[in-house]
């Protein structure tokens, strides 16, 4: 499992947008499974799952991504997971930190500290 946290300049709905295009449309696999969306009033909650193959693990990886607006500033959320082989051997040969790393690829421009 890999994960990573940050915040952006841009609002929920572009951050789910860059996201699509360059993780999804950019790849032969990968999949949106789900988008869930709550908004109240000003702030905003999306979660996205997207399912991808990985050669090299020779499996699907999971990527669920959170991006909500509660504080004040967007928040992105992106863990990995499943890109293990087998039921017990969990290595995914780097597939996991790929996977969530191009969460952190398409938005790069827009990561503001903390």
């Amino acid at each position: 499992m890999d994960v990573k946290e940050f915040y952006v300049s841009i609002e929920p709905e572009s951050v789910l947008d860059l996201i699509q295009t360059h993780i999804v449309d950019g790849s032969f696999s990968g999949k949106v499974i789900d988008v869930y969306e709550r908004i109240v009033g000003n702030q905003q909650l999306v979660v996205c799952i997207i399912e991808k193959y990985y050669m090299r693990s020779s499996n699907r990886a999971s990527l669920t991504i959170t991006v909500d607006n509660l504080e004040g500033k967007t928040k992105v959320h992106a863990v990995a997971s499943g890109g293990g082989e087998g039921a017990f051997f969990r290595f995914d040969w780097g597939a996991g930190n790929s996977f969530v790393n191009s969460v952190v690829r398409a938005l790069e421009e827009y990561i503001i500290e903390n």
